[in-house]
């Protein structure tokens, strides 16, 4: 994960990724057990803070974290976090989901946004966290994913981005819940809880082409295969199959997403 971004992406991964819904993290905070305030939390692949200070900016988690440790493989992403996450709670260093560098039984709650799709193997990742989790402990789970059924553009415009992966690591559900049938989770962990939510922001043209120009892979194309990205998805914004408009006059249409959570609980 640590070569998976061009040098100097970092600000722009962190402007154009899509805010996570108040309703998720009031929903996430809910299953808290509130005896175990101010809490400790560990959050794998914190990247560039992004979901950090969603949290420390929430009401309600605000006032419950005692400490947050985060945990991010990546230099240039650790530098920004450093930048950006302003909380003496909160600090970052290096590590993995297999090789967190946390006590035993330390954390009450790991977080984990918009990351585990990275995870190389489930069983190693879900054997560290049940190590550093408190015996009534959980692991949260997170994606904020661009909602594909929801309209036209939206599928091509992810399928347009995804044909140029190489393989590269990407949310798949189905590969995903294998890891809750690993030996190492069924043994350590009660069956997962799973929700998700439908919500959408505002998009335009210029936002939603700085998005997926931010994903990893497309980072490191040349300049002349980013071009034709460009190129290819001015072309379905342009045809908007499903778009619906907010102001079409500003330019501004919904941005359509979705959360999905998976909860786990420690045994």
């Amino acid at each position: 994960m640590t070569a998976s971004f061009a040098t100097g992406t970092n600000e722009s991964y962190d402007r154009v990724r899509p805010p996570y819904p108040v309703d998720c993290l009031a929903y996430v905070h809910s299953q808290v057990p509130k005896s175990t305030t101010p809490l400790k939390i560990v959050e794998i692949g914190a990247g560039t803070g992004i979901f950090t200070r969603a949290l420390l900016s929430h009401p309600e988690w605000g006032m419950s974290i005692g400490t947050l440790r985060a945990i991010e493989p990546s230099d240039g992403m650790r530098d920004f976090w450093t930048k950006c996450v302003q909380d003496n709670r909160c600090t970052i260093v290096n590590g993995t989901f297999d090789d967190t560098g946390v006590e035993d039984g330390w954390a009450d709650l790991i977080i984990i946004a918009q990351a585990f799709h990275w995870c190389l193997d489930y069983g190693k990742a879900f054997t560290e966290f049940a190590r550093i989790l408190n015996k009534d402990g959980a692991a949260v789970l997170v994606w904020n994913l661009a909602d594909r059924e929801a309209a036209g553009w939206v599928a091509q415009a992810q399928h347009c981005i995804e044909a140029r992966g190489n393989g590269s690591p990407r949310f798949r559900l189905e590969v995903l819940r294998q890891a809750f049938s690993t030996p190492e989770y069924t043994s350590l962990f009660h069956p997962q809880e799973e929700k998700q939510w439908a919500h959408h922001g505002i998009a335009t043209e210029q936002i939603v082409i700085d998005r997926l120009l931010s994903w990893s892979y497309i980072t490191m194309l040349p300049p002349d295969e980013k071009a034709k990205v460009v190129e290819d998805i001015k072309v379905i914004l342009e045809r908007g199959d499903g778009k619906a408009w907010i102001n079409k006059e500003q330019g501004t249409y919904q941005d359509p997403h979705m959360v999905r959570i998976m909860i786990s609980r420690k045994k």
